[in-house]
């Protein structure tokens, strides 16, 4: 079985403008995912989040869902601590 691989936004994009070159060449979707070592459900998502994105946005927008997350995690504890705290100073415990 092989072993999934983790592209880089930048390898995407790269892919991507590959795959472009490839289509306008004449080849077909089946041969292009062959040539760039991917499924064609992997090839159809890339396309839809990084469709034409250069590398640093790709980069860029990668950055931001990271932070993003982070920043949501820090969320969701704060208004933990917050209803722990409020339970607390009602007594009900």
């Amino acid at each position: 079985m092989a072993r999934r691989k983790r592209h880089s936004p930048a390898q995407i994009v790269a892919k991507l403008q590959d795959a472009d070159r490839r289509l306008n060449a004449g080849q077909n979707i089946a041969q292009v995912c062959q040539a760039l070592e991917v499924s064609e459900a992997t090839y159809h998502r890339w396309r839809n989040q990084y469709g034409g994105m250069k590398a640093e946005e790709a980069k860029r927008l990668k950055e931001l869902e990271q932070e993003n997350a982070r920043l949501k995690k820090l969320l969701a504890e704060a208004e933990l601590d917050k209803a722990m705290l409020k339970e607390l100073a009602s007594g009900n415990f």
